[in-house]
Order: C-alpha cells, then structure tokens, then sequence
C-alpha cells in the first residue's frame, strides 16, 4: 500500500479499478519497471487536479519524462479513452441509468459572415 500525500493520490479502491485498465502484460519479459504504476498514475491526477506544469511535479513523484512517457503512450493506444468509457458506464449504471446515453447535445457558437462566407471585417479602411 503506498502512503497518501497529496489530495489527488488515488485510493487503494480506485486503484483496484483502474491498475486493471491501465497494465498491459509484458512481452518476452521486458525490464522492471523504474517507477510503480499507481505512483505515475498519482502523477498524472496531481497534473489534473492541480494543473501544474510537467516539470513541477514534486519530487515524492516519478520524474516528468516518466510520466510524461505513460501519459502520451496511453492516449496513444487508446487507453486513457478505454478507461474513461468503462468509468462512465460504471457511473450511469450506479446511478440507475442506461450504460451509454441514448442522446447528446452539441453547443456551437454563432459567427457573423459576409453574404460571401468569410469573417466580417471589423476594422474597415478609411482609404
């Protein structure tokens, strides 16, 4: 069990949720790993919740390039949106909902064109 610092270190529940989403087997072996997987995954929900830069991350933390390394590999292949859509089915069955939401409501902004379609010009010339 790793000890809590930081309000955005994960629970050893959540973690039982998410190492599952998270691990891939290793292939042929491969090397240890220099950091433990709960501890990247700490960093990265200290980069969320705080909304730090990768290089202030504290030192109880891995280093930047190793979480970093994760972060990018697993939006990569996919594994940041496979653990978003396994929660969020997770969340709407706990609350008595369908798993997936049967309607979506997408906002847009309106912008003033020209009868031609591009931008009006807002600064016209005295020319």
């Amino acid at each position: 069990m790793i000890q809590t610092r930081y309000p955005s270190d994960i629970s050893d529940a959540q973690w039982q949720i998410l190492e599952p989403l998270i691990r891939t087997p290793k292939k042929n072996g491969g090397a240890p790993a220099d950091h433990p997987l709960r501890e990247i995954v700490n960093a990265l929900f200290y980069i969320l919740r705080t909304g730090c830069a990768w290089r202030l991350l504290p030192r109880e933390l891995p280093p930047k390039d190793a979480v970093y390394s994760h972060f990018r590999r697993w939006k990569k292949d996919g594994r940041l949106i496979r653990v978003n859509d396994v929660l969020r089915e997770a969340v709407r069955l706990q609350s008595g909902k369908e798993a997936s939401p049967s309607a979506a409501v997408v906002d847009s902004k309106s912008v003033p064109t020209t009868e031609k379609g591009g931008s009006v010009d807002m600064m016209q010339g005295s020319g």
